[in-house]
């Protein structure tokens, strides 16, 4: 039987504590754009609630017709931070009482199983809060539904919807990767690409990295006569009088003086 290296140990017991943390985190996120919320509506999704500005996007929705977000009508939100917890409690006993390569491969499976019905779970439930809708809503447009995408943009009305994993959605996709990595070691399928193990490391701290970098909360490169001011709307064309900001959120707001950046700050509200 294949031993497990040192190292195929540590990731998959790193595995299993990236995918235990998700529990603390929110695993996905929709962020709602329009210009009369300059800075955005949040809703988080959590493995055992929703979290953002839930009300206001539910006072939102209220009058296009959607149903409310309520926790406790999500049977999702009682079994879900067990079902994490088990995946992540299952690594860390593969890898210290390690049985052989088809143990590593049935977690694997097993987790991306369990990815994909996560995934058309919250598929379903985003299409069946944006088709049905309430007939006698203040506001009715024929033939439109608000099903939010899955991942990425979409145009709702004057709301721009933009879907994207957070920290907990990283941190299991993070765990998947460790896995698939240690099943690769031991399947020998990387030995028919990669020769030395400092090349074999490379490769796995690569998308790691990546993964990080989608994170960095530096400056953006403001675009000369491309951006706009987010106060006057006049395009920015000195780069010596541009300023910008970066909000809690992480939004990004380019002006092109700080006169701009001053007055538009005073109409963000506080608590954001």
């Amino acid at each position: 039987m294949t031993s497990l290296s040192k190292s195929s140990v540590i990731m998959l017991i790193l595995a299993g504590i990236c995918i235990l943390s998700a529990v603390y985190f929110p695993i996905w996120r929709i962020e709602l754009d329009a210009p009369q919320y300059p800075e955005g509506l949040s809703l988080l999704i959590y493995a055992n609630r929703l979290g953002g500005e839930v009300e206001i996007i539910n006072g939102l929705n209220h009058y296009i017709g959607m149903k409310t977000l309520h926790a406790e009508e999500f049977i999702e939100f009682t079994v879900l931070p067990y079902i994490i917890g088990f995946f992540g409690l299952w690594s860390i006993v593969t890898g210290l009482y390690f049985k052989g390569k088809k143990s590593v491969l049935i977690l694997l499976i097993a987790f991306a199983l369990f990815g994909i019905l996560a995934l058309y779970d919250f598929w379903r439930w985003e299409y069946e809060y944006g088709h049905n809708l309430d007939p006698t809503a203040a506001i009715i447009v024929p033939g439109m539904a608000y099903q939010p995408p899955l991942i990425g943009f979409k145009q709702l009305l004057n709301f721009g919807a933009y879907s994207i994993p957070d920290t907990g959605g990283w941190l299991m996709l993070t765990g998947g990767l460790l896995i698939a990595f240690v099943y690769l070691q031991l399947s020998g399928i990387l030995n028919r690409f990669v020769k030395n193990n400092a090349s074999k490391t490379t490769m796995f701290l690569l998308p790691l990295l990546m993964l990080i970098s989608c994170n960095s909360e530096g400056p953006q490169k403001i675009s000369l006569h491309k951006d706009t001011c987010a106060f006057c709307k006049m395009n920015i064309s000195e780069g010596h009088f541009a300023a910008q900001i970066l909000t809690k959120k992480g939004r990004y707001f380019h002006f092109d003086d700080i006169t701009c950046m001053v007055n538009c700050t005073k109409k963000i509200p506080k608590k954001k």
